[in-house]
């Protein structure tokens, strides 16, 4: 059965640093499609998904973004502080 694998799934997710303040269920409801589409393979390493997600950011639902803090892609140095 299928189901027991994407419990799993849903509850590392759960468990993962996540950049808000939301409930469980608020984060299973916003990432459960992405984890499946993009990290269902790293099952059930916690640790894996949530750097799965992490690393498909950007390809994320936008409800599923609110979840992560945003990745730092301002690490080329380019600062817009004038001098």
């Amino acid at each position: 059965m299928k189901l027991k694998p994407l419990l799993l799934l849903v509850g590392c997710m759960a468990a993962a640093n996540v950049g808000t303040a939301a409930t469980r269920d608020e984060q299973t409801k916003a990432c459960k499609h992405d984890a499946i589409k993009f990290c269902a393979i790293h099952i059930p390493n916690k640790e894996k998904i949530e750097a799965c997600m992490k690393q498909h950011y950007d390809k994320l639902s936008p409800k599923c973004q609110a979840m992560f803090d945003p990745p730092d892609n301002n690490s080329d140095g380019d600062s817009q502080s004038s001098g």
